[in-house]
């Protein structure tokens, strides 16, 4: 694989480094494997889309380098990309298992990499974790639409979970608020990774397929669930915190 050094300079270079970098590994993938102009232009998009966000991220933070955590996970972010333009052609005609497991492996093998980086350098950000975060969400949701379009497409619920909780988070912003750090949220998160991997190497017997499949949702459900359940309480306790404040200040109703 290339190594993606140059993100490491300039922050308004990474992001044009980077979809240069996506596009490169994608005409790679269509010339080598197949790829349709519909998975080739879906990879483009995404990489357009990441690199714009990217972008936007680092001029909010007011950041002047990438750093080299990031730009581990810029990598991470660009294999995702190819993974996405596989899963799209796989809906015309069948791709590459090794290739498409290979790619996404690699990615999911890399997921912690950018952490240790980041906090052994020193350069641990709010940027950084979201971004990290982002790019683990959406390759579980391609991985799970392709498991999807094989054994059942309401397997999709393991990468839409996250996109759900985002959008339920806009009706019930008690949802945003920061949740404890659990060892057991990670496990779970690890364990979709693994699972999807593989789901997507077709190495299991069917029944079997069925089986981890529903381990892996099982947890996710439990887990967002916990942490649902977790919020709306801290919600309530805040919100009765603040009731007991504003009580005594309020001004006594006047007697005519």
């Amino acid at each position: 694989m290339t190594s993606v050094t140059a993100p490491t300079s300039d922050s308004s270079r990474a992001p044009v480094v980077g979809l240069a970098a996506q596009l490169g590994l994608l005409a790679l993938l269509g010339s080598t494997l197949g790829l349709t102009a519909t998975g080739l232009i879906a990879g483009a998009a995404y990489g357009l889309v990441l690199c714009g966000l990217l972008g936007a991220g680092l001029d909010r933070a007011r950041m002047h380098q990438i750093g080299a955590a990031n730009a581990v996970t810029l990598s991470r972010a660009i294999l995702v990309g190819g993974v996405t333009a596989m899963v799209v052609t796989s809906f015309a005609h069948p791709v590459s298992t090794p290739a498409l497991v290979a790619i996404a492996g690699v990615a999911l093998a890399l997921d912690g990499v950018d952490g240790q980086v980041a906090r052994r350098t020193g350069t641990t950000t709010a940027l950084g974790a979201r971004f990290d975060m982002e790019v683990d969400a959406f390759l579980i949701l391609v991985l799970s639409v392709y498991a999807g379009d094989r054994f059942g497409w309401w397997w999709v619920a393991i990468g839409a979970f996250r996109y759900a909780f985002v959008v339920a988070a806009w009706a019930l912003p008690w949802l945003n608020a920061a949740l404890p750090p659990r060892f057991s949220r990670k496990v779970v998160a690890a364990l979709q990774g693994i699972v999807l991997a593989l789901v997507t190497a077709d190495l299991l017997p069917a029944a079997l397929t069925t089986v981890v499949l529903t381990v892996a949702l099982a947890s996710l459900t439990w887990s967002f669930g916990r942490d649902s359940i977790w919020l709306y309480r801290a919600s309530r306790i805040r919100a009765a915190a603040r009731e007991r404040w504003a009580a005594p200040h309020r001004r006594p109703a006047l007697v005519h």
